[in-house]
């Protein structure tokens, strides 16, 4: 039965557990929301943002941000995406 699993279900678990945490780093870019955080505050500096909406989307994004921040402890060392 040892067997079994060893040869079958490890591997496959070992997949899952890899695309899983490709899905998390994909899903949770924190460098495209840090990118998104300073295009907002250029907007906001060239007049095209009121303050009220640049507030809005600064807290928005900043709770994105804290998200995939966790998002990526979770993930952890486990795997390392490289583009």
């Amino acid at each position: 039965m040892f067997l079994i699993d060893d040869l079958l279900f490890r591997p496959l678990l070992a997949i899952l557990d890899a695309i899983h945490s490709v899905a998390l780093t994909e899903l949770y870019d924190v460098e495209e929301i840090r990118d998104r955080i300073k295009e907002n505050r250029l907007l906001y500096e060239l007049g095209d943002l009121s303050k009220a909406e640049y507030e809005e989307r600064k807290a928005a994004l900043e709770a994105e941000l804290e998200a995939a921040r966790r998002a990526h402890e979770r993930v952890g060392s486990r795997i390392e995406v490289k583009r």
